[in-house]
């Protein structure tokens, strides 16, 4: 699905149709993806036990309480939404007020957009993962992708509401838990790998010495090598984000008719790793 808001290649009188159908679309995709992972679930009964069928479980069950979190946080999304129109349209038409505030309208769309994929990202990972089909890292990546998108909508909601709004108190609680779901998700998920997958034992007693110092130098190759990888790796993720903020025009907030955009990914999740030591 493009995340690319279309709103762009439409006339702007009707942007509010397209704000109404995406949020309701992003409802949909919430609900097939809940209706999907108890499908997993039920697969997983009959074709998994005891310790694999314990870690499917509690990724599953990790994953439907993360998708109820978004869908509550959708649908506070939207009547937040309607409270912003209804209090601020005056005598204009929804359509005209959606039309007026277009930069606003289109960080909703992309930000509904985004949330609406994540949860279908995230159903595909969790089902690649109890098929042993996918990595489990995969699922940790969807869940802070997700967590993400959803307090992208959040920041697009709430530029126009009321301080003192109930609905604005409520979609920010629904946000801290569905960050809360998300960081579960990921727990789940990482305590389930380390049950399932087998660690290999590093027993060095039989090596004679130059056996040793010949692995030593070849770890030692292999670590600086993957450095250098991850480093290529590192620029390429943050060439892909600049990337995505410009596309996608995500916004964290609109005054006067004018958008501010969103801040850049913060760079303490790429601090790279202390170097191996040489001998």
């Amino acid at each position: 699905q493009e995340l690319r808001p279309k709103s762009l290649d439409i006339r702007q009188e009707e942007l509010g149709d397209m704000v109404e159908k995406e949020m309701a679309s992003t409802s949909e995709a919430i609900e097939d993806a809940v209706r999907r992972i108890e499908e997993m679930m039920s697969q997983a009964r009959n074709k998994s036990s005891g310790v694999k069928l314990e870690v499917n479980e509690r990724i599953l069950n990790s994953c439907t309480d993360l998708m109820k979190a978004i869908r509550l946080l959708v649908m506070t999304s939207t009547n937040l939404q309607k409270e912003i129109v209804e209090s601020g349209r005056g005598a204009a038409t929804t359509q005209e007020f959606y039309a007026k505030n277009s930069r606003w309208t289109e960080g909703l769309i992309s930000a509904s957009k985004a949330v609406g994929w994540g949860a279908t990202q995230l159903v595909e990972s969790a089902d690649r993962v109890v098929l042993h089909t996918g990595k489990y890292e995969e699922l940790i990546v969807c869940s802070h992708e997700i967590a993400a998108s959803t307090a992208q909508l959040v920041a697009a909601s709430k530029v126009k509401a009321e301080k003192s709004s109930r609905n604005l108190s409520r979609l920010q609680e629904c946000s801290r838990n569905v960050n809360e779901m998300a960081a579960n998700v990921v727990a789940s998920t990482k305590s389930g790998q380390e049950q399932i997958e087998e660690k290999d034992t590093m027993d060095f007693s039989g090596m004679s010495l130059i056996k040793l110092k010949k692995e030593e130098m070849e770890t030692q190759v292999k670590v600086l090598e993957l450095e250098k990888r991850l480093e290529g790796e590192r620029v390429r993720l943050g060439e892909l984000r600049k990337q995505h903020y410009a596309l996608a025009g995500a916004y964290d907030a609109v005054e006067d008719g004018e958008a501010k955009p969103a801040p850049a990914p913060r760079r303490g999740i790429l601090k790279k790793p202390p170097l191996a030591q040489k001998p």
